[in-house]
């Protein structure tokens, strides 16, 4: 057969992505010989990752044998080879990127930093030359729109160099840390960790720049939940009445009261002792001319007098869209779902056509893709779980004006704008299981939320006053549903949709959400100066809260969050910035901690707990190596690749500043002697370990 003169070349990640670039292609036939052709387009596919680092042993044999003489090791270039498994998939590939009729080769892999990293290694292996027509096609979804519109607009593969280069320095680093840490700790205090576990067996201290900061977070959690000590302390509730409908109120120590910064309270809302708030509840309720207690609380009968009553109305904007951080986040607290777990099914979903690119950072959307999303709501008018709610969109065209709300902004998308549903591939949801399905749910709901108004309350604060003393009342009354109609899953049980929404009525600042109609209509009527019956005063107990541990979804919160655990999702969005590790690897470090048993987590509730191992590696870290435990520092290592890729430090200075931070740390290791202080570390960790 003679070879027809330029043909164009298609590399996709996998071979579920190349056989949907083949199909917009029109490029037929089976996938067994590793590739498929037609007249003008070639379609061939890597399996994830063909090529590797070497080890250090491949640089010189004499490194196999781990010693700390030949620590610190920093290449001055580095090498790199095939994996074997996958080497005949690489042979095709490299015959096909140097074919003579192929002119040009459009870079179809992952749309992100390690899909850049996976192509960039098979064409150094392959030796493409540098000066061949590459392309890269970047898209959010797989729809055969996307698709084509990928290949329409793909840039010159060198626009993605920047990029490139930052993927190479994230390899580089986790090996270089990985390599030398691991090896330093390993030889310095692997007989040590050995010899306490008394197991004989040779113990390799496992360490990374991401993952051993991990560990520290929940190492870190751990200690602080055995080191707590709860307080009990004393809150004194006031229940009141006006027109035979009562309401309650809490006690609090505001000035003008007896108790106004008294050393007797533990907060401004309750006592250290029960003794004393009974003293309180008797001098309330006590029929007398105040001689008999001291005149602090001068007897009013039994009526108390509204000192404030004030109602505004209060907005609850839907929430920002989904990035995978977030939906790993919900399908945790939901389903006790791993971020793993989470991570395969929104791939699949993704693979599918059913929803966009999951791996993204981002909450909101594109201002190109904010234009054309009357196509995704159109599409949704054929899934009948929402559809109703599609449609009412589509008819009030609330989708107009979304390129002025909060949930567009380009400024904030790197890669790709957030997980939304394409609208596309509905049929698919048949093949799908049942948490599959919901989990696309949840997301189709999400999506559709931000085309709802929001959701309208109208709040009111009491203050009543007995006395000198004041009782606070805040209740929260839903006016209008606004996106709450649609927020609720239809698998949600109404008693969890209710929770969701109401909070207990607890200290002064909390609302009670009411439903009850004779509540919402006596509260309406109470104003400044009115008198209501005092009926009774109570002593609740309550007690100081226990640091939460993580579970699979809330640490994953965190890492986004450099280390904080931020519940408030407005406030999440604002400090923003660099996460430790990256949304696609995440859920992957977290499963390799499970894995070497650094940590545990508990697959019915999800909660993640250290192991003795985790907590002597952690010991062993603290003492030696203790800014790897850093957050922040963390995270500033992961800010400097995001810096590398937009091109405003360069590789140069990036790995100069991570060879001195490896030679200064590997060398402070070597020259360190504490291991009479760890032995004490050991035995307090392993008390809790029978």
């Amino acid at each position: 057969m003679g070879i027809n003169m330029d043909k164009y070349l298609f590399i996709a990640e996998k071979p579920s992505v190349a056989k949907e670039f083949a199909k917009v292609l029109g490029v037929a036939g089976s996938q067994g010989k590793g590739y498929l052709e037609s007249e003008r387009y070639i379609v061939t596919w890597c399996v994830g990752h063909l090529v590797t680092m070497s080890y250090p042993d491949v640089y010189d044999p004499a490194l196999k044998k781990w010693s700390l003489n030949t620590l610190p090791f920093l290449p001055a270039s580095f090498l790199y080879e095939l994996i074997p498994d996958v080497k005949k998939q690489f042979k095709i590939v490299e015959g096909l990127l140097n074919r003579k009729d192929v002119t040009r080769i459009y870079v179809c892999t992952d749309s992100g930093r390690e899909g850049e990293y996976i192509y960039r290694l098979v064409d150094q292996m392959a030796k493409v030359p540098a000066d061949k027509d590459k392309r890269r096609v970047w898209i959010d979804s797989q729809t055969e729109e996307e698709i084509q519109r990928g290949i329409r607009e793909a840039k010159p593969l060198s626009e993605y160099d920047n990029l490139s280069a930052s993927a190479y320095l994230r390899a580089k680093e986790d090996y270089l840390m990985g390599i030398n840490f691991s090896r330093v700790l390993s030889l310095k205090y692997g007989p040590a960790v050995m010899n306490y576990l008394k197991n004989g067996k040779w113990v390799a201290i496992s360490v990374g720049r991401v993952m051993t900061c991990v560990l520290g977070m929940v190492v870190k959690r751990e200690r602080e939940i055995r080191s707590f000590v709860k307080t009990p302390f004393y809150r004194v509730l006031g229940h009141f009445s006006y027109s035979g409908t009562g309401f309650g109120g809490e006690w609090r120590a505001v000035e003008g009261s007896a108790y106004f910064k008294s050393p007797l309270l533990y907060k401004e809302n309750g006592f250290k002792e029960k003794e004393d708030a009974k003293v309180l509840c008797q001098a309330l309720g006590t029929v007398a001319d105040g001689s008999s207690n001291n005149g602090l609380f001068p007897y009013t009968g039994n009526k108390a007098v509204i000192e404030k009553a004030e109602r505004k109305k209060e907005k609850k904007n839907p929430p920002l869209l989904f990035n995978l951080a977030e939906l790993q986040n919900t399908c945790s607290k939901l389903f006790k779902t791993s971020p793993d777990e989470t991570l395969k099914i929104v791939q699949e979903l993704y693979e599918k056509k059913l929803v966009t690119y999951p791996r993204t950072d981002a909450r909101v959307l594109s201002t190109a893709v904010a234009k054309e999303i009357k196509k995704n709501i159109s599409g949704l008018c054929n899934y009948q779980v929402i559809s109703t709610y599609a449609g009412n969109i589509l008819q009030n065209e609330s989708y107009k004006n979304i390129v002025r709300t909060r949930y567009v902004n380009d400024k904030q998308i790197t890669d790709h704008y957030a997980i939304i549903p394409t609208g596309q591939g509905l049929g698919a949801l048949r093949s799908l299981d049942l948490r599959s399905s919901r989990i696309y749910e949840v997301i189709v709901r999400r999506f559709l939320c931000i085309f709802y108004p929001p959701a309208e309350y109208m709040k009111t604060s009491i203050v009543t006053r007995h006395g000198k003393e004041q009782f606070f009342s805040n209740f929260k009354v839903l006016v209008k549903q606004g996106y709450l109609e649609l927020a609720t899953a239809s698998f949600a049980k109404k008693e969890a949709a209710d929770k969701n929404n109401r909070e207990e009525a607890g200290d002064g600042n909390q609302e009670q959400e009411t439903f009850d109609e004779n509540l919402i209509n006596m509260v309406k009527q109470l104003k400044k100066g009115m008198e209501v019956d005092f009926d009774s005063t109570e002593i609740k107990e309550g007690e100081t809260s226990l640091p939460k541990r993580y579970n699979s979804g809330s640490i994953i919160l965190a890492m986004e969050n450099a280390g904080q655990l931020i519940e408030d999702e407005d406030l999440r969005a604002q400090i923003k910035g660099s996460g430790i590790g990256t949304s696609a690897t995440r859920a992957e470090i977290l499963s390799k901690l499970v894995k070497i048993k650094y940590l545990k987590l508990n697959k019915k509730t999800q909660v993640i707990t250290p192991e003795l191992i985790g907590e002597m590696v952690y010991d062993v870290v603290n003492s030696s190596i203790r800014s790897l435990l850093n957050p922040e520092l963390t995270a500033s290592w992961e800010l400097g690749l995001a810096l590398v890729a937009e091109g405003k430090i360069t590789e140069g200075e990036y790995m100069k500043k991570l060879d001195d931070f490896i030679i200064r740390r590997v060398e402070g290791v070597k020259n360190i002697n504490n291991s009479y202080g760890l032995r004490q570390c050991f035995d307090a960790a392993a008390a809790y370990y029978k």
